[in-house]
């Protein structure tokens, strides 16, 4: 069922992207709603607050497991996006889905099959997956 349902989100975005054919457009674009997302972040902190950043340097000791390194980190976010934050967010990552899919679309790249092989890699090398 989850399979149908990203099939169907790839179509759609196959149906709707008209004035970005290229694939350098979609990269762009792709690229762009990337940062996007960056900027609503960023004035979630800065204009609204709702959320801030409280970040320095993690004192991490030398002798810890891989395991234990979790203990010793965070997100630096402290506080609870506001719905209206949240919701501009959420639609600046569903435009930066919109164009992930067309991109994937022009490779010729199934995007649910992408999250599949992903999800294997993660599962099987776990804590040893470090991008």
């Amino acid at each position: 069922m989850k399979d149908l349902l990203c099939d169907e989100f790839q179509n759609t975005v196959s149906e709707l992207l008209i004035r970005h054919q290229s694939v350098l457009d979609v990269l762009s674009k792709l690229q762009e709603a990337s940062a996007r997302i960056n900027r609503a972040v960023t004035k979630s902190v800065t204009s609204c607050g709702c959320i801030e950043v409280t970040a320095k340097k993690r004192d991490i000791p030398d002798n810890i497991s891989i395991l234990e390194l979790k203990q010793y980190t965070d997100s630096h976010l402290n506080g609870e996006l506001c719905p209206k934050c949240q919701e501009i967010i959420e639609a600046e990552i569903g435009r930066t889905l919109f164009y992930l899919a067309a991109l994937c679309n022009h490779m010729d790249i199934n995007l649910y099959d992408v999250f599949i092989k992903e999800h294997k890699k993660l599962s099987t090398l776990r804590y040893f997956n470090f991008t």
